[in-house]
C-alpha cells in the first residue's frame, strides 16, 4: 500500500510543476499535501474507517441547558448562492440551509417511502392514475398563517409558469394533467390539480409507476406560501426578498438574518406543528475547507455539513467530537458532451456524429485509463470507493452489484484507442484524431480544495498515460456556481466534464436522463433509454421485480454507452460535538424531521483536550 501511494504522489507533484501556473496554489499548499498524505502510509490498519463509521447518532446523555444556539459549519469554499425556496435553488448547500427551515410536507421511512408521518399523507389510486393529498389541520407557517391547499398548488405553477427559468419543468412534472397547457398560456389552471376541500387536493397524472411513493412522478413534495410570494410574478422571484432575505417557511427553525453568501441565523419556530424546537436557534456559517479541522479542534462549531474525507485523519482521533457516518445518496461521474438542449421546446437534441466525444470506444477507454481505486484509498481514506453504477447501492433493491464498471486498465484502454483510430502519428507520446489531426480534450471540473486540485491532476495525467491530450477549460478549475452554468448551457467549450448527484429519496433516474430532462447533461437520449426510463416509471413497476429489472436494464446500457461514466459512491461523515443530544443521521429516523429536539449541554461547543 506504502509503494503504491508514493507512485502516485510523485506522479503528482511532476503534474503539479506543470499545472501550478494554472491552479492558484502555491509549491507550499502542494507540499502540505503531500507531508499530510505520507503520514497516512504509516497508519496500520486491517479496516476501512467505512467499517468503523458504524454510530448513527451521538452518544451524550448529559444534562441539557435550557435553549442555546447550535452552532453550524458548512465547509464550502465559496460563497452559497442564497437561493432559499425549493421551486429555485439549484445547488446542494441551499438545500442544506433550507432543510433547518424545511417547508416538505411528506416524511419517508428506511426505505424513502412516504409515510403518514409528516405534515401531509398520501392516498394512491393506482387504476385512475389519481392521488390525494391531505394536510393536517392547524398548521402554520412561521409567521403564523396557516397553511392552505392553495399552498400546495402554487409550486406547480411557479414550475408551469412562461418565465419560469429553474431546472424543473421536466418530464417528471409534465405528468401531472394540465401543466403543459398552463405552461403553454393556453390554460389559466392546472386541471389536473384539483382543491377537494379545505385540507386536501387530489392530483391527476397521466400515468403512475412505484416512483410517486417517493416522491417522483410529479408529485411535488414541497409547499409555498401563498400570501407572501403568490402575487409576485415568476420573473421575479428569484431576486426578490421573499427568496433571498426572509422566506416563510414551515420547519422547526425559521431565517432571522441571512449574511449573503456567508451566514444563516435561524430562530425557533414557535408555529412549528411539532412544538416549538428546545433549541433557541441554529447558527450556519460558511467555513473554508482549510480551517475546518483547527476550528472543529477548537470547538467551534457543534456540526459540521459536507466534512469531506480528505481531512477525515486530521479529526478523526479528537476528543471533544463524535463522528457520524452513513452512506449517501451519491455518484461523482465524468460525463461526455454529446449534444445540446432545446429550451425552446425542452427536449435534448442528441449530436453524437457530430461530437468531438461520439466515439464510445473512446469514452470507455477514457473510463478504463481512470485509476479511482487509488485515489479513493489515498486522498479518501476509503471513504470513497469506485463506482460501478448510476445507481447508488444505498437503494438496494435496484443496485445492481453485478456490474464491474471501468476499472483501472490502461492496457485496455491503449487498445480501444488504437483499434478506434486514435494513433500517435508523430511519435511525441500524445495521440492525433483519427484524421491525424492534433486532438485536444477540453475538461470542465469544479474547484474546491487542493485535493480536489490534486486528484484532477492524477486523472488529466491518467489520460496522457494513455496518449490523450486533456486540458482544462479555461486553463484552470472552475467554482461550482460557474461550472454548473457553463455545463448547463453547453459551452462549446466543455468536451468532457466532472460533476456528482445527489440522488434524492427518489431512485429513479428519469430526471436525470430523460429526454426532456435539463439536468442530462451529456444531452444523450436514444429511443432505448427513453423506453427503459418511461418503464421504470411505468404502471407494470408497481410489479417490484419488474420494475427491478427495468433499472438493471438502465443501468447494463448505460455502462455499455459510456455517456456518463460513474466514478465514485461517498460516505458521508458529519462530526458533531459532544456538546450535542439528540442528534441523529439515520435515514430511517432523518434528522431533520426531528429538529425539534435536540438539545445542548453546555453553553459552548467542547474544545479538544
Amino acid at each position: 500500500m506504502k509503494n503504491k501511494k508514493w507512485s502516485l504522489l510523485s506522479m503528482l507533484l511532476a503534474v503539479l510543476l506543470v499545472l501550478a501556473a494554472c491552479s492558484g496554489n502555491d509549491d507550499d499548499s502542494s507540499s502540505e499535501s503531500t507531508d499530510e498524505e505520507d503520514t497516512t502510509t504509516t497508519t496500520d490498519t486491517t479496516t476501512s474507517p467505512a467499517e468503523e463509521l458504524l454510530s448513527l447518532e451521538v452518544a451524550n446523555d448529559g444534562d441539557a441547558i435550557t435553549g442555546g444556539t447550535l452552532q453550524v459549519a458548512m465547509v464550502k469554499d465559496e460563497p452559497f448562492q442564497g437561493i432559499f425556496l425549493a421551486e429555485l435553488y439549484e445547488d446542494a448547500y441551499d438545500f442544506d440551509l433550507m432543510e433547518w427551515a424545511s417547508n416538505s410536507l411528506f416524511e419517508v421511512d428506511g426505505d424513502f417511502l412516504i409515510t403518514d408521518e409528516g405534515i401531509a399523507s398520501l392516498e394512491v389510486d393506482e387504476e385512475n392514475n389519481k392521488a390525494i393529498v391531505k394536510i393536517r389541520e392547524g398548521v402554520k407557517w412561521s409567521d403564523g398563517e396557516p397553511l392552505k391547499i392553495e399552498d400546495l398548488i402554487l409550486p406547480y405553477k411557479i414550475i408551469a409558469d412562461k418565465d419560469y427559468e429553474g431546472v424543473r419543468y421536466d418530464g417528471d412534472l409534465q405528468n401531472i394533467i394540465g401543466m403543459e397547457e398552463y405552461h403553454a398560456g393556453t390554460a389559466d389552471t392546472i386541471s389536473g390539480l384539483v382543491k377537494v376541500d379545505e385540507t386536501t387536493l387530489e392530483i391527476s397524472f397521466k400515468k403512475l409507476s412505484p416512483g410517486i411513493y417517493s416522491g417522483g412522478e410529479g408529485l411535488w413534495t414541497y409547499a409555498a406560501p401563498t400570501h407572501q410570494i403568490g402575487d409576485i410574478p415568476v420573473a421575479d422571484l428569484l431576486s426578490h426578498d421573499a427568496v433571498r432575505k426572509n422566506p416563510v417557511t414551515l420547519g422547526a427553525f425559521k431565517f432571522d438574518k441571512v449574511v449573503p453568501g456567508e451566514t444563516v441565523q435561524f430562530v425557533a419556530n414557535e408555529h412549528y406543528w411539532k412544538g416549538k424546537p428546545k433549541l433557541d436557534g441554529v447558527l450556519v456559517k460558511v467555513v473554508p475547507s482549510s480551517s475546518i479541522s483547527v476550528a472543529i479542534k477548537s470547538g467551534e462549531y457543534d456540526i459540521v455539513q459536507n466534512f469531506n474525507a480528505t481531512k477525515w485523519e486530521e479529526v478523526q482521533g479528537l476528543d471533544n467530537i463524535d463522528i457520524l457516518g452513513r452512506p449517501e445518496l451519491y455518484y461523482s461521474y465524468v460525463g461526455f458532451k454529446l449534444g445540446k438542449y432545446d429550451y425552446e421546446n425542452n427536449t435534448v437534441i442528441t449530436d453524437v456524429e457530430g461530437s468531438k466525444m461520439g466515439d464510445k470506444e473512446l469514452r470507455q477507454a477514457m473510463g478504463y485509463a481512470l485509476d479511482i481505486e487509488e485515489v479513493s484509498e489515498v486522498y479518501y481514506n476509503g471513504l470513497r470507493e469506485r463506482a460501478n453504477s448510476l445507481i447508488p447501492p444505498v437503494f438496494s433493491s435496484y443496485y445492481d452489484e453485478s456490474l464491474e464498471g471501468y476499472t483501472y486498465n490502461p492496457d485496455k484502454a491503449n487498445e480501444m484507442l488504437d483499434a478506434a483510430g486514435y494513433k500517435d502519428v508523430d511519435g511525441d507520446g500524445i495521440r492525433e484524431d483519427k484524421d491525424g489531426k492534433p486532438f485536444e480534450i477540453k475538461l470542465a471540473a469544479m474547484s474546491a480544495d487542493q485535493t480536489q486540485e490534486d486528484v484532477i491532476s492524477y486523472y488529466m495525467q491518467n489520460w496522457k498515460e494513455v496518449g490523450l491530450n486533456v486540458t482544462l477549460v479555461t486553463g484552470r478549475l472552475i467554482d461550482l456556481n460557474t461550472f454548473y452554468d457553463k455545463v448547463q448551457a453547453d459551452d462549446p467549450e466543455i468536451d468532457i466534464f466532472m460533476g456528482a448527484w445527489g440522488t434524492g429519496t427518489d431512485p429513479s433516474p428519469f430526471g436525470l436522463y430523460s429526454k426532456t430532462a435539463v439536468y442530462n447533461f451529456s444531452r444523450y437520449t436514444s429511443e432505448e433509454l427513453e423506453t427503459t426510463l418511461l418503464n421504470i416509471n411505468s404502471q407494470e413497476a408497481f410489479d417490484k421485480d419488474y420494475r427491478a429489472s427495468q433499472f438493471r436494464a438502465f443501468q447494463e446500457y448505460m455502462e455499455e454507452l459510456a455517456a456518463v461514466i460513474p466514478m465514485q459512491f461517498r460516505y458521508e461523515i458529519v462530526p458533531v460535538n459532544k456538546r450535542v443530544k439528540n442528534w441523529n443521521i439515520d435515514y430511517a429516523n432523518e434528522t431533520m424531521d426531528s429538529l425539534q429536539d435536540i438539545e445542548l449541554v453546555a453553553d459552548a461547543p467542547v474544545a479538544s483536550n
